[in-house]
């Protein structure tokens, strides 16, 4: 029931240790009066190199500075335009808050003020590649819209087609950011595979957070054959706390909402030819209608209309209305992998759970595999950690835990891109 649909040249930007550069210039400003043997003008060398030719819209400001630090940054394109844009949390670059134009040239000034007061200015000019016809787009998908409010499991997630290689992943997921307000730092994880990365923190998301997302890819090198294809951004909130928790033993759903049981709902699960996953999932998607088309399918070929469908991955496992099932819901599991529940508990269902919600499913007959869906949540933070293409700062871990907590509880594939199946069950 699986039907899925199928970015190493890093931008240029300047590493945290000093490079060896060449074409820019430099203007000391020494503090007036200054006497002999006083503090040394800071030095600063500025990347793109002064005169630079076809520099990828992706480009970032990068400087080293020595006796000093970086105090403004100032881009202008070649007809005075002041160009906006903001510095890294680390330093290590300025980036522009838009792709640049392609074929324009562009100057920026790097002013860094060493301990004394005195100042340097390092200037540089260069020049942007016009559009690559020798590369392909490679396609690239947020799921994070803007303008939702979503549940405290919701990861980030950026798919791919074709997925990134190894050696590109590090480049590509510099140019992915979050920023959340208050702020909860996480790290990025990829998919063994290179078909999806996701963005979460060690604990679930507090309620009324604000996470900010752009996906900076417009213009960027990725491999010897492709090139990012947009420059993305969304804003949205984490609303109230909901988890519902599915154990094929009981054949009984529990929902939470801030960690107490408000309801127990009988269900039935997938069949033994066609079982249900277990593991950690994330709603997907809500449909007050949907069709489930399965004719084509290895274990389908039916064709019919749910109410109240809630998608839990991309092989086609959802919750959704299932009046058919009704005298066996609690009992025997008869459906085609979906959780089926009565129709009046499935209205209530979609008037309490969020896109992002974390539902967990134990006890069938097979685990959830990696990518089908948004499985961020499905691994421990050790070893979605493993998964970032760069370092992760040591200090990031779950808070400790005081007791037991509920796995909904907020704390202090193969193929990228994957094309939803309309099957379910």
């Amino acid at each position: 029931m699986d039907v899925r649909r199928r970015l190493t040249l890093m931008a240029v930007t300047i590493a945290a240790t000093p490079l060896v550069l060449g074409g820019c210039t430099a203007e000391r400003k020494p503090a007036a009066g200054a006497a002999p043997g006083a503090a040394a003008a800071p030095t600063v060398t500025v990347t793109p190199a002064d005169r630079t030719k076809d520099v990828p819209v992706s480009a970032e400001v990068g400087a080293t500075v020595s006796n000093g630090r970086v105090t403004s940054v100032k881009l202008t394109d070649d007809k005075g335009r002041a160009v906006a844009g903001e510095p890294r949390e680390d330093g290590s670059s300025w980036v522009p808050a838009a792709p640049l134009g392609s074929g324009r040239t562009y100057t920026a000034e790097v002013t860094a003020t060493g301990d004394a007061g005195r100042t340097t200015v390092g200037r540089t000019t260069f020049t942007t590649a016009t559009t690559n016809t020798n590369r392909q787009a490679l396609t690239s998908v947020l799921y994070f819209a803007g303008n939702q409010t979503y549940g405290t499991a919701m990861p980030v997630t950026v798919a791919f087609e074709p997925a990134v290689p190894k050696e590109a992943r590090a480049a590509v997921q510099r140019r992915l950011f979050v920023k959340t307000d208050p702020p909860q730092p996480g790290t990025w994880s990829w998919l063994e595979d290179g078909s999806q990365v996701y963005y979460r923190a060690p604990d679930f998301w507090r309620t009324g957070t604000t996470i900010s997302v752009r996906s900076a890819l417009a213009g960027l090198p990725i491999g010897k054959e492709y090139v990012g294809d947009a420059d993305r951004r969304s804003t949205s909130k984490i609303g109230r706390q909901v988890a519902l928790d599915i154990d094929n033993a009981t054949k009984q759903m529990s929902v939470f909402q801030d960690g107490k049981l408000v309801r127990r709902i009988p269900v039935s699960l997938g069949k033994p030819s066609t079982p249900s996953s277990s593991g950690k999932m994330v709603i997907m998607e809500k449909h007050q209608q949907t069709r489930f088309d399965t004719r084509g399918e290895p274990d389908g070929g039916y064709v019919v209309d749910v109410e109240d469908a809630q998608r839990l991955t991309w092989g086609g496992e959802f919750i959704h209305a299932a009046p058919w099932s009704e005298g066996d819901q609690g009992y025997t599991n008869v459906s085609h992998g979906c959780a089926n529940v009565s129709s009046a508990a499935a209205d209530w269902l979609m008037g309490i759970t969020q896109v992002g919600d974390l539902v967990t499913v134990k006890g069938t007959e097979v685990p959830l595999r990696p990518g089908n869906g948004w499985t961020a949540w499905n691994t421990s933070w050790t070893e979605f950690a493993r998964g970032s293409a760069l370092p992760v700062p040591p200090g990031l871990k779950p808070a400790p835990a005081t007791s037991p907590p509920h796995p909904g509880a907020v704390a202090g594939g193969s193929s990228p891109a994957p094309a939803p199946s309309a099957s379910g069950g």
